[in-house]
């Protein structure tokens, strides 16, 4: 074994590997330190469980001469066979060390990833856990294709090295969950200002945006009368029509409100793309009311349909943090918002799916219908409103 370089290895993690530029990177580092080191490595596993709504874990998978492969698991993998017949589920669930050389046949029975191992040429196969500070359990594997597997020394050297290589894992585990919950409930871009310390209240930024403020018609009366997971489930499925087409579209959802959704989109005041962001919300909005049109539910002998309100505002707003005492909400603000507000009433009082402020109308010409002026509740003017010109009022 090469003492110094194993030292190197554990200063450098110590340090923050400040030299990888993403965890990728650190894992090849650590690994072909390692082998300089003297440690004979083939392949090399680390998974690590997250805190997502989609997403189970991550892993990360090293071969010798081979860039790390990268990749995600979802929440059906615990219920596989090939999970619970995994040194891996040992390490999960009990938080211990799983050694299994390829060539002995109990360790091939009862698990058959050694099987796999032995076929590729692998003599020695290793399972470490990765404990945070936490309690929490991740884990790791650990082979080799050296004949007789690892020597004790090699095995030693490796567990001298997973210390500072679990706290570097933890520290950049926490961040990508920061800003996984981040992302999750307040938003791409609002996330990215929170972990950038826009934290106090009243710390605000004015934008210019295209605003979508929708609503799913009758939701009061479906309430009523249907059972509560079931209006949840409903829920889901009419959001799942939307935010799609909104984040493939560069909008950014800010917030649900109970049936109700806010979003915006950015405008480059320096750019001045105005234009091409409208055009992109009206893509998304016939994007939606495509799929909210399609969307089906069986309830019974019944199969329910769906209809939503939608309205599109373009104007100023303030971005940022409100709220009272340490509790806070990351939204937007303005005039515009409440006029947007006011109108998706008005799309819901004409049964229109579609409406546009004469703002947003204007900007993003063509295909609409002038439905009048209307009287808008806290504004002093009347406001003209425009509908999708195919689509027609009920009579």
């Amino acid at each position: 074994m090469n003492a110094s370089e194993l030292q190197k290895l554990k200063d450098w993690l110590v340090d923050g590997a400040r030299s990888a530029a993403n965890p990728a990177l650190a894992m090849a580092e650590v690994c072909e330190g390692l082998v300089k080191a003297g440690i004979p490595l083939w392949r090399v596993g680390v998974f690590i469980r997250t805190l997502h709504p989609d997403i189970f874990g991550r892993n990360f998978i090293w071969k010798a001469g081979a860039e790390v492969e990268v990749g995600t698991v979802d929440f059906g993998i615990q219920d596989t066979p090939g999970f619970h017949t995994s040194p891996l589920s040992i390490v999960f669930t009990q938080g211990r060390e799983v050694r299994a050389h390829t060539n002995d046949p109990e360790a091939a029975a009862r698990f058959p990833i050694v099987e796999d191992m032995r076929a590729e040429g692998a003599t020695d196969y290793v399972a470490l856990p990765l404990p945070f500070t936490d309690g929490a359990i991740n884990a790791s594997s650990w082979t080799t294709r050296q004949p007789g597997g690892f020597t004790d020394e090699q095995l030693n050297a490796l567990h001298s090295v997973l210390p500072p290589l679990t706290r570097y894992i933890e520290i950049i585990s926490l961040r990508r969950t920061a800003m996984s919950l981040l992302d999750t409930y307040v938003g791409n871009r609002a996330g990215e200002r929170i972990l950038a310390g826009q934290i106090r209240r009243g710390h605000t930024e004015s934008m210019n945006a295209a605003i979508w403020l929708s609503d799913l018609r009758g939701f009061t009366a479906l309430s009523d009368r249907l059972p509560s997971e079931t209006v949840v489930d409903i829920l889901n499925q009419y959001f799942d029509c939307q935010v799609a087409a909104i984040r493939s579209h560069d909008g950014e959802v800010l917030k649900y409100m109970g049936d109700g959704l806010l979003a915006v989109f950015p405008i480059d005041e320096y750019v001045g793309d105005e234009q091409q962001v409208c055009s992109k919300v009206l893509e998304a909005a016939r994007e939606s009311r495509a799929s909210v049109m399609a969307m089906r539910y069986a309830i019974g002998d019944t199969i329910e349909r769906f209809r939503f309100g939608l309205a599109l505002h373009v104007g100023p707003i303030l971005y940022g943090n409100i709220g009272g005492g340490n509790r806070l909400d990351f939204t937007c603000i303005g005039p515009a918002v409440n006029l947007a507000a006011r109108l998706e009433k008005i799309a819901s009082r004409l049964q229109r799916t579609v409406v546009a402020s004469e703002g947003f109308a204007g900007i993003c010409r063509g295909g609409w219908s002038d439905l009048g002026e209307f009287p808008i509740a806290g504004f002093s003017k009347a406001e003209r409103v425009f509908g999708l010109a195919d689509e027609t009022s009920p009579a």
